[in-house]
């Protein structure tokens, strides 16, 4: 790990160039305060699940809490997603500030979050010992982990303990994993081979990440454990859940992604029979990019390819009319965020369209008036979200590799281009550009450090 070792390593700059909010208005904050005291209402009790959260260490906004049981030759699956609809008055201050904001932005030394930590990380937060108002989704699968049954609705909850997920992954290695999450090792390869099935298009590309190191920033590579991917397929399934009862009752908001174009799928094939990987005729991009062993080069380059399958994503509100495209290429299935309210602004609002639904009740004026304003809310959202998490890596990569211009490193090309290439430097883990003629994607290379200005936030280099 490449360490920066300086304590002034800030991101106040990404703050101020972003424009965001250091600070809720104090009539929001009011707002937030005096819902902590709100009643519950009539809820069903279901504070004696044993219900779990996996989050990062120390994370305090626990949108989600589970429970994976067997249950014969089959499987009951409880899911608790925090209700926001308890604390958040349609039309108030804290809802406008919200819908402003529409996600949490993170950055490595502190967030801004979308909610009054009052609420996201105290009264709304699905936090272990204490009894909390949830939107409990309860799943009866077969054998074969899809659903034969699903029901929503408003309960007490309470989480028995909270966990991250390298616990969890130390837990099934050592054969000892807590008895709420045994069961997920059985049902969430189930749910990955659904997925794979149905076409999922899953990119294992190097997610990098921020770190704390004493005074200053490192970057490191987060290796994704099978618990990783078992708990996400319990949120993809709930996610499809809520989708489909939108749709049959033909009202709600859906996470779209249009099927890849023959033109991408076909410049995808063109770069595996580059790199002499075989493709068999038949075989799905999914089930393609499924099968590649994630730690060669040659997989590297093309996962970095195949993100030209995943464009054209959004968010699509409809009322009386199932929309044209109702699926999301990436799940290969109709899909809709519910699962992080604490977060991300749609999912309160996809969670009462499910609940208004499954309980056979018109939706209310507010619901129905708010629907079509927010796919525009949620993509200004997400690209000032994608903007500021690009811009503080950029920003430590710079960090990092100051004072090391003209070394070498060993990389990958991941993209190749006429003059410069896309490449990843595994040490530190960097992308970065590269100058070069044709350089061969997928082929390991040698290259020098020759810019990294932490003022311009770049850093590129130079094949050797």
């Amino acid at each position: 790990m490449i360490r920066t070792g300086r304590a002034d390593l800030a991101f106040d700059g990404i703050r101020t160039e972003f424009g965001l909010p250091s600070a809720f208005p104090a009539d929001v904050q009011a707002e937030a305060e005096a819902a902590v005291s709100r009643s519950l209402g009539d809820r069903a009790d279901f504070t004696s699940l044993p219900l779990v959260t996996i989050d990062p260490p120390g994370a305090r906004d626990l949108d989600q809490a589970l429970c994976v049981l067997r249950s014969g030759d089959g499987f009951v699956v409880h899911y608790a997603i925090a209700d926001l609809g308890l604390f958040v008055t349609p039309g108030g201050a804290l809802d406008a500030e919200v819908r402003r904001r529409g996600q949490t932005i993170y950055l490595p030394d502190g967030n801004v979050p979308l909610h009054p930590p009052v609420l996201s990380e105290g009264a709304a937060s699905l936090l272990p010992g204490v009894v909390r108002p949830a939107v409990l989704w309860t799943f009866t699968c077969g054998a074969d982990g899809i659903p034969t049954s699903v029901e929503v609705r408003r309960a007490l909850v309470r989480s028995t303990a909270q966990f991250d997920y390298a616990t969890v992954q130390a837990s099934f290695d050592a054969g000892t994993p807590h008895p709420s999450v045994a069961a997920l090792a059985e049902f969430g390869p189930l749910r990955r081979a659904y997925a794979r099935e149905r076409g999922a298009i899953e990119l294992q590309l190097p997610e990098q990440e921020i770190e704390a190191d004493g005074d200053g920033w490192q970057l490191v590579i987060r290796p994704r454990a099978e618990v990783d991917a078992w708990n996400a397929e319990i949120s993809l399934m709930t996610g499809m859940a809520a989708a489909s009862i939108m749709i049959e009752a033909r009202v709600g908001i859906l996470r779209t992604l249009p099927d890849p174009d023959a033109d991408a799928v076909a410049a995808l094939r063109k770069s595996a029979a580059a790199l002499r990987v075989p493709w068999p005729a038949g075989v799905s991009p999914g089930a393609f990019l499924a099968g590649l062993d994630a730690s060669t080069p040659e997989a590297l380059a093309l996962f970095s390819d195949a993100t030209r399958l995943l464009r054209g994503a959004g968010y699509t509100a409809f009322s009386g009319s199932v929309p044209e495209v109702t699926t999301h290429a990436g799940v290969a299935a109709p899909y809709t965020h519910v699962t992080a309210p604490l977060r991300r602004l749609v999912d309160r609002f996809a969670t009462e369209v499910c609940l208004a639904v499954t309980a056979g009740q018109e939706l209310p004026s507010w619901l129905v008036e708010a629907l079509p304003q927010l796919p525009s809310l949620m993509g200004a959202s997400d690209s000032l979200a994608s903007k500021v998490d690009r811009a503080a890596l950029d920003l430590v990569e710079a960090w990092v590799l100051a004072g090391q211009v003209g070394q070498e490193f060993d990389a990958v090309v991941m993209r190749a281009g006429e003059d410069e290439a896309e490449i990843f430097v595994a040490s530190p883990p960097v992308l970065a550009k590269c100058a070069g003629k044709r350089l061969p994607e997928g082929e390991r290379v040698r290259v020098r450090l020759v810019e990294a200005d932490p003022g311009e936030r770049r850093v590129r280099f130079a094949a050797v």
